[in-house]
C-alpha cells in the first residue's frame, strides 16, 4: 500500500502480531541499467497490525537482481542497514 523511507504498511489476509519480524519482498519498477530486473527485500517489525493490513518498521533492505523468470540471483546484491532512531 505505501513505502517509506522507514516502514512499509501492506495488506494482510490475518493479523499479524505486534513485535513479530517479517521479511517482505517487492518485484521493484525500475530496473538496473534500464535492463535488469530488481527486487527490494526488506526486514522489519510489525509496528502496527489491524484486520487487514500491517506497518512493518524497517530495519534492514537489500536490493536484489532477479531474472525475467521471476527467481532472485543474490549474485552482487547491495546491502543496506538503516539506522537506529529512537522514538
Amino acid at each position: 500500500m505505501n513505502i517509506g523511507s522507514g516502514g512499509i504498511l501492506f495488506t494482510t489476509e490475518n493479523r499479524l502480531p505486534l513485535g513479530r519480524t517479517v521479511e517482505l519482498s517487492v518485484n521493484w519498477p525500475a530496473r538496473l541499467d534500464g535492463i535488469c530486473p530488481l527486487q527490494f527485500v526488506a526486514t522489519g517489525r510489525v509496528v502496527r497490525a489491524e484486520e487487514n493490513r500491517a506497518a512493518v518498521r524497517i530495519e534492514r533492505y537489500e536490493f536484489k537482481t532477479r531474472s525475467a523468470n521471476g527467481y532472485t540471483n543474490n549474485a552482487g546484491a547491495a546491502v543496506f542497514s538503516l539506522p537506529h532512531h529512537e522514538q
